[in-house]
């Protein structure tokens, strides 16, 4: 099946039964920015909320669509299943009661049945939210932490931690970039290419890989940390944040005494 049959087929499966109220694409297909690729995400609204029977029901819908090999029951989030169908067709659903819907807004949306008119009750969009000073400062605060533990690491030999450490810092730095980009529908983790710039492409592609040996671990925490730093204590100025210097500066001093590692950055 194609998505498009997908959608129709589970749509027209569960529009009949008397508690669910409305289904919506939401994610890439709600935005209009789906591919091939894309995963079809809905958002239910029922009466009981996200019951047994509604999961029943759309259990039955999709197994309309093939046969299911992944089933994810309300597992991780109370009210969201996840199913993969043998063609590997991903779909999810967020199953929620009309009060919940206040959070939902009509630019997220994209109404495939509404028996009440519940969309034309939602906001347009959602209001941007002001920086969140003390969540950014935890972020750059655990990027110097990881980096500190870099001569534990050494010490120890444990190299293949050291690739973790690696991969957490590179993880903080994607984290950044997007974020100097405020790009809007920022969907899933496999969506980067359109939330970064070139520019931004080209210095991650120039990170090297982590490797389970001392010298490629410092070398690769090193290299992440003059990416980070520097960006990140611009973005502090711009907002108005406290650098935490002088836990950056015993940092760097611990590392100097147990590696003889010098900052690489002004």
């Amino acid at each position: 099946m194609t998505h498009d049959e997908v959608i129709e087929v589970i749509t027209n499966a569960v529009s009949q039964a008397p508690s669910i109220r409305a289904l919506f694409l939401s994610g890439s297909y709600g935005n209009g920015l789906a591919d091939e690729y894309s995963d079809i995400d809905f958002v239910l609204v029922s009466e009981d909320g996200a019951s047994d029977a509604v999961a029943h029901i759309w259990r039955e819908a999709v197994e309309l669509t093939g046969e299911i090999v992944l089933w994810w029951d309300r597992t991780n989030v109370p009210v969201l299943i996840n199913a993969i169908t043998e063609d590997w067709t991903r779909t999810d659903v967020t199953i929620l009661d009309p009060g919940q819907m206040v959070r939902q807004t009509q630019s997220s949306l994209k109404p495939l049945f509404d028996h009440d008119d519940i969309y034309q009750q939602l906001p347009e969009n959602t209001p941007k939210p002001r920086p969140d000073l003390d969540k950014f400062r935890n972020e750059v605060e655990e990027f110097i932490r990881i980096l500190g533990l870099l001569y534990l690491a050494a010490g120890r030999e444990e190299y293949i931690n050291g690739v973790l450490g690696v991969y957490h810092l590179r993880n903080k730095l994607v984290d950044l970039l997007i974020d100097e980009t405020d790009a809007p529908n920022r969907g899933g983790i496999l969506h980067l290419n359109r939330l970064i710039t070139d520019e931004q492409k080209g210095l991650l592609m120039s990170m090297p890989p982590a490797v389970p040996s001392r010298d490629a671990m410092i070398s690769a925490q090193l290299t992440y940390a003059k990416a980070y730093l520097p960006r990140a204590r611009k973005k502090a100025e711009r907002l108005g944040m406290d650098w935490p210097e002088r836990f950056e500066a015993v940092t760097w001093e611990r590392l100097e005494e147990t590696l003889s590692i010098k900052k690489p950055y002004d």
